[in-house]
């Protein structure tokens, strides 16, 4: 008999942390790719301000509002049963100030998170001790940080000398002193992440971070097949649904225009003899 699944909380991912077991953490902005993940299994879901790129079609994610986050988190919560939900805090929702980064922080929990995730070290780490301190789980962002993308030069791989590798293990030792529980690390050589697991006692999430890190994170349009434009480097797709979507798109439009759809099993009739009376009515008969 299978374990009884249950709701996965911080605990839940200490222990699999501590007992080396790999965590699951996949990135989605809908209700029913999360009612699938869900149902698969995934242990955490992040709902991404990658978001404003995948699905809002803005060139970055710097022009993602709060408005749109929390729309599209109370989504993928009513699809959620058992995974850990973080909300993604986007640009300008927690820099300003101390007073808006809890404000806001608030509002991913009041949507239905278990915690919320921010980009920055040091820099960050008061924002993140006052949000930590009004009871609200913290997960830090290092390496390619999309919301400076201006000023790290593109999406490249970050830190591969060691002056800047040092510069995000004390920017991760410093999200640890201010309370986060967790941090991801974007875009950085396998040895960043080595060095971060081994140094502190975060849970330490990769996505392009190698395979020392206590667990992954990927974007569903990635993983299914679905990325519109460039692809991330470290992004492996699990299945082609681009094509398939794209197929039966084409396949519609075919049937439609040809007169095959719609065919008799999708069509509805009246009852029989009232098409007769209705012509009566309207003086047609």
């Amino acid at each position: 008999m299978s374990e009884e699944r249950r709701k996965v909380t911080i605990r839940t991912l200490l222990r699999k942390k501590r007992e080396g077991e790999k965590i699951t953490w996949v990135v989605l902005y809908d209700y029913p790719t999360a009612v699938l993940a869900d149902e698969a299994g995934v242990d955490m879901v992040l709902i991404g301000d990658s978001l404003g790129m995948t699905v809002l079609g803005y060139p970055t994610t710097l022009p993602v509002t709060m408005d749109e986050m929390l729309h599209h988190t109370r989504a993928v919560v009513r699809g959620i049963k058992y995974a850990f939900i973080v909300g993604d805090m986007p640009f300008m929702s927690y820099q300003p100030s101390i007073k808006d980064a809890i404000e806001n922080a608030g509002k991913f929990l009041k949507a239905g998170c278990d915690a919320v995730k921010m980009e920055g070290g040091a820099e960050i780490a008061d924002r993140v001790k006052a949000i930590v301190e009004f009871g609200i789980p913290v997960i830090g962002h290092l390496g390619l940080t999309p919301q400076k993308v201006s000023m790290l030069g593109g999406y490249m791989v970050q830190s591969s000398d060691a002056i800047s590798a040092k510069r995000i293990l004390d920017d991760a030792k410093a999200l640890e002193g201010a309370g986060a529980f967790a941090v991801l690390l974007e875009n950085v050589p396998e040895e960043v992440g080595k060095i971060v697991v081994k140094e502190t006692g975060l849970i330490t999430f990769g996505i392009g971070g190698g395979p020392y890190c206590d667990g992954q994170l990927l974007l569903s349009p990635d993983i299914l097949g679905l990325t519109i434009g460039v692809k991330p480097w470290f992004a492996k797709s699990y299945a082609n649904l681009r094509e398939i979507i794209l197929n039966a798109f084409k396949e519609y439009c075919r049937e439609v225009r040809e007169k095959v759809y719609p065919s008799k099993e999708y069509i509805a009739h009246m009852k029989e003899g009232e098409y007769e009376k209705l012509i009566k009515m309207i003086g047609r008969g």
